[in-house]
C-alpha cells in the first residue's frame, strides 16, 4: 500500500475527516479526538518544512493511517524514498530503515521521530562480523538483509528484502552465497532455491517468538482460518501457514484470497492497519509487539518536524559503499519489471 505523497498541501477540514473516518475503524473514538490535533500539527508542519512521511506496515494506526504519506514494507520504502519530492524525509520506522532513506537521499535531511528506536536483527552483526566471514569463505559474495546497519551495507555486495530475497540470491548466478543475518529467513530462502546459502544465526526477537503450535491453536479456535506468516518466523510457523511472504505480499494475498477470517503471523500493528482496507475480512490478531516499532509515536513525529530533531548521518565514506549494495537491490527489481 502507498499513498501519493504530497508534502506541500496543508491538512484541509475535509482531509480531517478523511483521517478520521479511517481512524475510527481502527481506534476507539477517545483516541482518535486525541490525536487528531497532533495530526492537524503534524500536517501544517510538514507544509512548513516541505516534509514527508514514511511509515512501515508496522507503525500504530494513528501514524500508519494518520500522518503517512507513504506507507509500506521496506522494500517499499526504499524505493518510493528515491523519488520523493521533499527537502525532509520523516521515517517512521526502526533506525536502519532511515539510514536506509539516508542512503538513497544524501543531500536531504532524513528524520527519525526516537534514535532509540533499533533492530535485535540488524544489532546481531557487524561489520567485523561480515570482514570475518569474507575470510572464512573467499570468493563467495554477500547477501544482507535490509535489516542491517549501514556500516554492514557497506561490507556486501548487495541488499535484499523479505519480499525479493530470491530473485537477488539467484540474480549473482553463482552456486553458493553468504545470507545475513536472519536464519529463519535464510533457512526459508533456502528452500525456494537451488543455490547453496551460509547463513548467519540472527533471529527477530518478534517473529522469533511465533510457534507452530500457537498457529495450530489459532485453527482450532477459528476453523477455516487464513493463515499468513512472515519468512522471519521459525520453520515451524512456516510449515503450518497457508501463505509465507513479506508484509506486503501477505496484503496481495489477502487482496487476492477475501478470505472471511485471516491470521497473520507478523507484528500486531500490522492486522490494525491491514483491516481498515478489508472491512468484509475478519482479522484475528496474534500480539507480539515491536518494542522499537513503539517507540516511534504522534508526539515524537511532531517534536522532530519542529525542532528538526533525530537527524540520521551516515559516514560518507561508508554510506558510498552501502548505497552500492541497496541500488544494487532496487536494480534487480527494475531488471525484472523491464
Amino acid at each position: 500500500m502507498t499513498r501519493k505523497a504530497n508534502p506541500r498541501t496543508p491538512t484541509t477540514p475535509g482531509s480531517v475527516d478523511a483521517i478520521r473516518e479511517r481512524l475510527v475503524r481502527v481506534l476507539p473514538a477517545l483516541e482518535v479526538g486525541m490525536a487528531l490535533p497532533l495530526i492537524a500539527e503534524i500536517e501544517q508542519l510538514k507544509h512548513e518544512r516541505n516534509a514527508v512521511v514514511l511509515a512501515h506496515n508496522y507503525q500504530t494506526p494513528d501514524i500508519f493511517h494518520g500522518v503517512a504519506d507513504i506507507v509500506g514494507d521496506s522494500l517499499a520504502l526504499a524505493r518510493r524514498a528515491v523519488d520523493v519530492d521533499a527537502d525532509v524525509i520523516v521515517l517512521c520506522g526502526v533506525h536502519f530503515m532511515a539510514e536506509t532513506a539516508k542512503l538513497l537521499n544524501p543531500s536531504r535531511t532524513v528524520l527519525i521521530p526516537d534514535q532509540r528506536a533499533g533492530c535485535s536483527l540488524a544489532e546481531s552483526i557487524t561489520a567485523a562480523d561480515v570482514r570475518a566471514l569474507r575470510a572464512k569463505h573467499p570468493g563467495v559474495p554477500v547477501v544482507a538483509y535490509v535489516n542491517t546497519s549501514a556500516a554492514v551495507k557497506a561490507e556486501v555486495d548487495v541488499c535484499c528484502t523479505s519480499g525479493n530475497a530470491v530473485e537477488v540470491v539467484e540474480s549473482l548466478g553463482v552456486s553458493k552465497v553468504i545470507f545475513l543475518p536472519d536464519r529463519y529467513l535464510g533457512q526459508h530462502v533456502a528452500t525456494q532455491t537451488k543455490v547453496e546459502l551460509i547463513l548467519w544465526d540472527g533471529a527477530c526477537e518478534v517473529h522469533e517468538r511465533f510457534t507452530g503450535e500457537e498457529v495450530r491453536a489459532f485453527r482450532q479456535q477459528h476453523e477455516g482460518v487464513f493463515v499468513l506468516a512472515h519468512p522471519e518466523c521459525p520453520q515451524d510457523v512456516l510449515v503450518e501457514a497457508d501463505f509465507v511472504g513479506s508484509t506486503a505480499a501477505m496484503i496481495d494475498a489477502v487482496a487476492r484470497a477475501r478470505p472471511p477470517e485471516v491470521v497473520m503471523i507478523t507484528e500486531c500493528s500490522m492486522s490494525d492497519n491491514v483491516a481498515v482496507e478489508f472491512p468484509d475480512v475478519r482479522f484475528t490478531r496474534p500480539c507480539n509487539l515491536c518494542p522499537h516499532m513503539k517507540r516511534i509515536t504522534l508526539p515524537g513525529v511532531r517534536d522532530c518536524l519542529r525542532d528538526l530533531s533525530g537527524e540520521v548521518r551516515v559516514d560518507a565514506g561508508v554510506a558510498a559503499r552501502a548505497r552500492r549494495s541497496v541500488e544494487r537491490m532496487l536494480l534487480v527489481g527494475q531488471r525484472r519489471a523491464a
